[in-house]
């Protein structure tokens, strides 16, 4: 008579798969397998190597940052007490399974990896202070900047009161949008910092806004990103950093800071 084996769990099965057991528990598994038909196709299947990985995960995979992935992965610690050397698809798998765990448990990758490597990468040490204003403009609607748009005599005027906290010479001209109503200038505070936010409203996309906050982190070139939605062209000089945000396509918000950024700095 057949002698009964408990079923293998499926991490046990993997745990086969890469090696991880003792020779005394591989061997268990491996008797398993020989007598019990589900439990050796079950190994099959999660061993299997053919699977279209590449053409499932692409999309995912497009949008999240490679580099950074790539090189927390290379500097994982190998797992102690093999029992042999792991198969040549078993890293590739782990990897797999654990990019589907995380997107079940609703983690995204790229702020898994921001996260991750805060205060490890001088790439971007400002970045903090774009999510605080992406946060808040996210709340804006266009009935929140509704009413007039106002004189060119007004705008100076709310302008000035930005000049004297942030040591800048702002004129109507120099932060007016082509196409797009300038509604309000106003001092907020973000970390201690004085933060300059001027309001426009996109009559097609709804609201935006240039922020300024004082910076010694030096000169950057423009770079782009995506926030709650919303495309940002974010840049700086010598002394102040800048940010312009909105639900507005990327080819238009680039051109708007391009125009924005020539006259800021002259």
């Amino acid at each position: 008579m057949t002698k009964k084996h408990t079923i293998p769990s499926d991490e046990d099965l993997t745990a086969f798969i890469d090696g991880e057991l003792t020779a005394e528990e591989a061997a268990r598994i491996e008797a398993i397998v020989n007598e019990d038909e589900s439990t050796a196709e079950r190994l099959e299947f999660l061993a299997r190597a053919n699977l279209p990985f590449e053409q499932a995960f692409a999309p995912l995979l497009a949008e999240a940052p490679r580099e950074k992935l790539e090189a927390m992965l290379a500097a994982m610690p190998a797992s102690p007490a093999r029992s042999g050397p792991a198969p040549a698809f078993a890293t590739r798998r782990r990897f797999l399974g654990a990019l589907a765990a995380s997107l079940v448990a609703g983690i995204a990758i790229d702020r898994a990896v921001i996260g991750i490597s805060k205060g490890l990468s001088a790439k971007d040490e400002n970045s903090e202070w774009r999510a605080v204003v992406a946060d808040y403009i996210s709340l804006y609607t266009a009935e929140t900047l509704a009413g007039p748009v106002p004189g060119r005599e007004d705008q100076a005027a709310q302008l000035a009161s930005l000049d004297e906290k942030l040591g800048l010479s702002l004129s109507p001209e120099a932060v007016s949008l082509p196409g797009i109503d300038f509604k309000r200038a106003q001092l907020l505070q973000y970390d201690g910092k004085t933060l300059a936010q001027i309001a426009y409203l996109d009559p097609e996309t709804g609201p935006m806004a240039l922020c300024i906050v004082k910076s010694d982190k030096g000169p950057k070139a423009p770079d782009l990103e995506s926030r709650k939605g919303m495309n940002v062209v974010y840049w700086s000089n010598a002394t102040h950093a800048f940010m312009l945000i909105g639900r507005i396509p990327v080819d238009r918000v680039q051109e708007l800071a391009e125009n924005a950024r020539s006259r800021l700095s002259s």
